[in-house]
């Protein structure tokens, strides 16, 4: 009995092997892994950067993934004219065409819906080109820097028709320029030459980067 091992030691030691070779590979997968903070206020590009590693090093968007982006570029370009319409009455603005005052009316009736569809209709299509080329409007956004309004806001007004189309499904540059609250913590992973790269955004929330430093 002294000098053979019981199964059951024999069973324990297979199991300190296993647990001794898993600590080894963790420890050597580990250090490939170089993990990377995106620390910045709101608005200041945080997500963008990881959208654009995600398209240089982990394959780009799929087609699935680029059409669940549609409902929050069109939320984008709502907002936005929303704003600028709200702006107007603080800057004092005027519509160049009084005509509009109509449509601004519309457009706060018709956004609504519209976002929980996740869709321009062509009623509202019409209201936002319209309140769009208005010169009003346009010099309330060229005054941007008195209020709050997402550097996208010219891409997307611009081209209505083609976001709005019930077909439309956003390209790579799309999303690049789509904005979103980030809230919680978001990770993506990536490899470049051998080691892995896992790339964090924390919604800019000192509570979110608690969570993941600890």
């Amino acid at each position: 009995m002294g000098c053979r091992q019981s199964s059951e030691e024999k069973e324990a030691a297979r199991r300190s092997r296993r647990i001794d070779r898993h600590l080894r590979s963790e420890s050597q997968r580990q250090r490939r892994e170089i993990k990377l903070l995106l620390l910045g206020t709101s608005n200041s590009g945080k997500s963008t950067i990881v959208k654009q590693m995600k398209i240089i090093h982990s394959g780009g968007f799929n087609l699935e993934a680029c059409k669940e982006y549609k409902p929050l570029i069109l939320y984008n370009a709502i907002d936005s004219l929303t704003r600028i319409i709200r702006a107007l009455t603080t800057l004092k603005i005027d519509f160049h065409n009084p005509d509009r005052a109509y449509d601004a009316v519309q457009l706060f009736a018709l956004t609504g819906p519209a976002e929980s569809k996740g869709e321009i209709t062509p009623e509202l299509l019409g209201v936002m080109k319209r309140l769009w080329a208005d010169a009003g409007v346009q010099e309330c956004f060229q005054r941007s820097n008195e209020y709050h309004l997402e550097d996208n806001t010219a891409y997307y007004l611009n081209d209505l028709d083609r976001i709005s189309a019930l077909e439309y499904i956003p390209t790579v540059e799309d999303i690049l320029r789509s904005r979103d609250m980030t809230t919680g913590i978001v990770e993506n992973k990536f490899t470049f030459k051998e080691l892995t790269f896992k790339m964090v955004d924390v919604g800019g929330q000192r509570s979110e980067r608690k969570k993941w430093i600890h």
